[in-house]
């Protein structure tokens, strides 16, 4: 079992439609979508959720008022401001770092954890989907992604799928590095943009820091001619290989509106070149 990782360094590069488009080309793999704090693979697969599970991270301050004897302890120490007047924990400004519970003379502080998301398997129909839904302000999408991670092998294995195929974060925070973790190959997607070619030159500094090996497209190349022959030299300077150019296609824009991968609508001139960079992934996989 091999797994492909596909990332940018920003977001809105085309790695959601990359890798939908290779779910519908692999005849025997999983997708899982670790973009956890933004996830928009189910809006192109629309998946049938058959199996739901918490995700808890983080820890909030509780008090007891049958043990508070209101000495105002907590109060005070509490840098972040969480604890209010009437002796209640603010969710909210509460970081979790326990100070008040350790502090507290009367033991009446506990430190529980924080429901912080979901994950899901899902069906699609291109097979299953690992993916997952981080609550608004929460936290630990890091660790999040390592869950989805670490389910979506462990499904792949038992059902004995020869590919996982991952749709990543955007960036070089945490979600990225959890990511990275255990792949046998990233796919980095650039813009021909001065902020795409910046970004891009750091997540691939991440992913050889980690090493992976690492490949590179160029997605809606033709917008920008200067700034694709920059992208361009800068692989050839730093021996990154340079695996397909997808031209701007408004053919993408119609078949994401319908709720399709680019393989499923039934024209468009990237069509072709998307089915070239997955051979030749799977050429590099095998």
């Amino acid at each position: 079992m091999k797994q492909v990782l596909i990332i940018s360094g920003k977001g809105g590069t085309g790695k959601t439609i990359l890798t939908g488009a290779f779910g519908a080309l692999a005849n025997n793999a999983i997708l899982v979508d670790c973009d956890v704090d933004a996830a928009d693979m189910h809006l192109l697969l629309s998946p049938l959720v058959r199996e739901k599970n918490d995700f808890k991270s983080g820890k909030t301050a509780f008090i007891n008022k049958d043990k508070c004897v209101q000495c105002g302890l907590c109060g005070s120490l509490c840098r972040f401001d969480a604890i209010t007047e009437d002796f209640t924990v603010n969710a909210i400004a509460c970081e979790g770092c326990s100070f008040c519970a350790h502090a507290c003379p009367c033991q009446a502080i506990e430190m529980r954890l924080n429901e912080s998301g979901e994950w899901y398997v899902s069906d699609t129909r291109f097979g299953p989907l690992v993916h997952a839904r981080l609550g608004i302000a929460e936290e630990n999408s890091g660790k999040l992604v390592s869950c989805v991670k670490e389910h979506a092998v462990k499904l792949a294995l038992k059902d004995k799928r020869d590919l996982v195929i991952i749709d990543g974060p955007p960036g070089i925070g945490c979600p990225v590095i959890a990511s990275l973790s255990g792949v046998d190959m990233a796919l980095v997607v650039v813009e021909p943009s001065m902020s795409g070619l910046h970004d891009a030159k750091r997540v691939i500094d991440v992913a050889r820091h980690f090493q992976v090996p690492v490949k590179l497209v160029i997605n809606k190349f033709t917008l920008n001619d200067g700034i694709t022959e920059q992208i361009e030299e800068h692989c050839i300077q730093n021996d990154i290989p340079l695996i397909g150019k997808i031209p701007f296609d408004k053919t993408i824009v119609e078949s994401m509106v319908q709720a399709k991968t680019v393989i499923e609508y039934p024209s468009g001139k990237s069509k072709e070149i998307i089915m070239d960079i997955w051979e030749k992934l799977l050429c590099e996989l095998t």
